[in-house]
C-alpha cells in the first residue's frame, strides 16, 4: 500500500477522533450550562426576594428580557440535546470504520 494512502488513512482517523472529542465536550457543556442558567435564575429570584421591590426599581426593566434570555437559551439547549446522541453514535462508528480503515491501509504496506 502506498504510504501517502496510509498517512490519509491516519489523518482522516485523527479528524474523526478531533470530532468526536468536539462533540463530547459539546454535550458536556450543553449540561453544565443548562444547570448554570437554571442555578443563574433560582440564586436571582431568591437575591430578589430579600430586598423590597422599591429599591430595585431601577434594575426592574432588565428582569423580564433576562428571563425571557434564559428561557430562550434553556429552550434551545433542551431543542440540541436530544439530537446528540445520534451525532455521537455516528461519530463513533466514523471512528471505527476509520481505525478499521488504517489498519486494513497498514497492514497491506
Amino acid at each position: 500500500m502506498p504510504r501517502d494512502e496510509v498517512e490519509a488513512a491516519y489523518f482522516a482517523l485523527l479528524r474523526a477522533r478531533e470530532e468526536l472529542d468536539a462533540l463530547r465536550r459539546y454535550e458536556q457543556f450543553l449540561e453544565a450550562e443548562a444547570r448554570r442558567l437554571r442555578r443563574v435564575r433560582s440564586e436571582g429570584e431568591a437575591l430578589a426576594g430579600e430586598v423590597d421591590r422599591r429599591m430595585r426599581r431601577g434594575l426592574a426593566h432588565t428582569d423580564a428580557p433576562l428571563a425571557q434570555a434564559i428561557t430562550a437559551r434553556l429552550a434551545a439547549i433542551d431543542d440540541e440535546r436530544p439530537r446528540l446522541p445520534a451525532r455521537l453514535a455516528a461519530a463513533e462508528a466514523f471512528v471505527a470504520e476509520c481505525e478499521q480503515e488504517h489498519a486494513a491501509r497498514r497492514g497491506g504496506h
